[in-house]
């Protein structure tokens, strides 16, 4: 309110200072004669100022018209000037226009319309960096995989946007199985971009599918140095990759170097029970039978395994039952709960003879945790305490209907697996093998399970002495202990 009658009050002032000097100008006596040829002009005060506000907006509209000729010169000789800042406005907003078109169809799925858009855009704007990236990617939505290469590899000739075309051109090679040259590709792009987590992912994979172990820990490294992996995780995995680069040392006759690889890898990661069974039996090798068990009992601490107790029986091969017994009670101990705990100790006790024992050991586990393994103890057991053979096949009958317990299970796909190895055989995942229940642990039979125990009543009768002879072959055949089974296995 103040501020509008303030320029109220200005306004009256300037027309009342304009009024007064019109009129002292007005009443001013004399004035300007001017003579141009045979011609006279008297001009009077007033007159003389309106004169010269003409000549000067005269003058004014001279340079502009000499100005806008000079320009029209140079916009005709292809200098920068106002009018070519003009046109390049209008073409850029037609370009930027198509590129956002470009990118709405690209984002709504329509690679045809997201193609034409960026080669309209490219017309206008000749910014390969931005339209290129969209052809590539319409080209890959609409299926021309051949279009998209090309336009990755022009991506090439721009240091801004290489890393961008090499991405492209190794994401269409994995996509085509060609892992070699995708190999290639993800080292130059990790040596473009070292930081790009995607990138350290994708190539650490192709490292581990290819068995470059040594490579991979490198590229593991950069993943710690980077804050792109967390410090345990980067142990576990790179106890992995030193466990599949001593396991290839092994292969190729050079024992002393897989033993330390062994070593260090049990080192780094004391849970990962290959890496365990490896530094020990590297151990056992050295006749090192004190550093083999304590590397055993700190891997079963954390998990029991039949492969740990498989290579610690190896530490006295030559053991009586009765003596391995004892000498496994430290792990018994450990987990004495535990289903594996159990059923070890159930084997041992078969292996010396003592089916009450082998009993008490096993609990109920064959009924709250039924697996083939346990049923089969469980009919090992009764067998030995001389049931009848009719319970011996109904339990073997069931071993084959229940799971089949704890395996190697792929935590990406659920792929079981026999044996462990680094990647995972199905879907080239790298680190996901775990041992546990897999989910589908039953096992499908092509007929109804119900069938089985008729099946198996049809075989003949056997004599006393067949029985006896049979019941005998059995508690020699019962495995030792659960490591034995498992080296049985490996070896097979």
């Amino acid at each position: 309110m103040l501020w509008s009658l303030i320029k109220i009050l200005i306004f009256v002032a300037v027309v009342a200072a304009l009024t007064l000097g019109f009129g002292a100008l007005m009443e001013t006596g004399g004035g300007l004669r001017l003579s141009i040829a045979d011609m006279e002009f008297t001009l009077g005060p007033l007159q003389m100022v309106i004169a010269a506000v003409l000549l000067l907006l005269l003058v004014w509209l001279l340079i502009k018209l000499t100005g806008l000729l000079v320009a029209i010169l140079r916009f005709l000789n292809g200098d920068e000037t106002a009018m070519s800042r003009y046109f390049d406005r209008n073409r850029e907003r037609k370009g930027y226009e198509a590129l956002a078109d470009g990118l709405l169809a690209l984002a709504s799925g329509e690679g045809r319309q997201a193609m034409s858009k960026a080669a309209k855009a490219e017309r206008y704007l000749a910014r390969p960096e931005l339209t290129n990236l969209i052809s590539a990617q319409a080209a890959e939505m609409s299926g021309d995989n051949k279009k998209a290469e090309e336009v990755y590899k022009r991506l090439l000739a721009d240091d801004r946007t290489r890393f961008v075309g090499v991405r492209g051109i190794l994401k269409q090679k994995l996509a085509e199985g060609d892992t070699d040259t995708a190999l290639k590709l993800a080292e130059k792009a990790f040596a473009l971009k070292p930081k790009h987590e995607e990138m350290q992912d994708t190539l650490l994979q192709l490292q581990a599918e290819h068995q470059d172990w040594s490579g991979a820990r490198k590229t593991l490294g950069a993943k710690l140095r980077h804050g792109a992996l967390p410090r345990d995780v980067h142990k576990r995995r790179d106890a992995v990759l030193a466990l599949s680069e001593a396991r290839d040392i092994l292969m190729e006759g050079n024992t002393i170097e897989a033993r330390e690889a062994a070593i260090e890898a049990n080192r780094m990661s004391p849970d990962l029970v290959p890496a365990a069974v490896m530094a020990a039996r590297s151990y056992i090798e050295q006749d090192k039978p004190r550093y083999a068990t304590r590397v055993i009992k700190k891997a079963w601490g954390v998990t029991p395994h039949p492969d740990l107790a498989a290579a610690f029986a190896e530490i006295a091969p030559d053991e009586t039952a009765e003596e391995r017994i004892k000498r496994f009670a430290v792990l018994v101990k450990t987990h004495p709960d535990h289903s594996e705990t159990k059923m070890l100790q159930a084997e041992l006790m078969i292996a010396a003879e003592d089916f009450p024992g082998a009993r008490k050991a096993l609990g109920d586990l064959y009924n709250t945790e039924p697996t083939a393994r346990s049923m089969t103890i469980m009919a090992a057991i009764e067998r030995g305490e001389g049931a009848d053979d009719a319970l011996v096949r109904g339990l073997l009958t069931r071993a084959l209907t229940v799971s089949r317990g704890p395996q190697w299970v792929c935590e990406n796909c659920q792929t079981i697996h026999p044996v462990w190895g680094p990647v995972c055989e199905n879907c080239g995942s790298f680190d996901t093998l775990s041992w546990k229940v897999p989910a589908s642990g039953e096992i499908a039979m092509p007929a109804s399970t119900e069938m089985l125990p008729l099946i198996v009543g049809t075989i003949e009768d056997k004599s006393e002495d067949e029985a006896a002879e049979d019941a005998e072959l059995v508690a020699e055949d019962a495995p030792e202990d659960a490591v034995l089974i498992a080296e049985e296995e490996e070896k097979v």
